[in-house]
């Protein structure tokens, strides 16, 4: 960011949606920082990490473009303990809530990056995905941005509280997984064994 401004503030965070284990919790606070030295204008450290959001998502939506509904279900039908109508239900499901899901998604940490897949695995109207990325991305970044502003030299401190949040959203999402993996092997092992007690029961 000390070298190229609001570019290179763009280029962390679209590299930061692509790959997620790089927070924009410390990305958008320091480039607030960077502004508030008067390393880059505060309306324009908004304005490019937003692009930087909006550009990383368009590739994520492109990948899931690319893997397309097909591509899904096969991946669904080759994984164990994941059934096809796993695919059908999820892709009802964003049917009816995508919208709402792009626009808060962009604002959840882990999410903000992943909720561009499945835009994109659906066909989202680009023009509506592109909308309501940027407006989420947009308040995201502000609010952080803003922070790092205001803190200045204490920018960091931004990042501490928001790992609390993020912590808190990567234990939920172990939490569902476990438990999705749990319901799933007991059906399993109720269904061999009702297989085997009517076996047992057969003349």
């Amino acid at each position: 960011m000390e070298a190229l401004g609001g570019p290179g503030a763009a280029i962390a965070i679209a590299l930061e949606n692509i790959f997620p284990p790089i927070p924009s919790e410390v990305i958008l606070p320091l480039a607030g920082f960077t502004a508030s030295q008067g390393g880059m204008n505060l309306g324009a450290a908004i304005a490019w990490t937003t692009l930087g959001s909006v550009v990383g998502a368009l590739v994520l939506y492109g990948l899931g473009a690319l893997l397309g509904r097909d591509r899904m279900r096969a991946i669904a039908a080759w994984m164990p303990l994941v059934k096809v109508s796993d695919i059908d239900r999820t892709e009802a499901w964003f049917r009816r809530h995508g919208v709402k899901a792009v626009f808060f998604g962009r604002m959840v940490p882990i999410f903000r990056s992943f909720i561009s897949i499945p835009a994109g695995i659906e066909r989202m109207r680009l023009t509506t995905f592109l909308a309501f990325t940027t407006l989420g991305s947009l308040i995201w970044n502000t609010v952080f941005v803003l922070a790092g502003y205001l803190l200045g030299e204490s920018w960091w401190l931004v990042e501490e509280y928001a790992s609390v949040f993020s912590r808190g959203v990567a234990v939920a999402i172990v939490l569902a997984v476990g438990v999705f993996v749990a319901v799933r092997l007991r059906a399993a092992r109720l269904r061999r064994r009702d297989r085997r007690d009517g076996g047992h029961r057969a003349p």
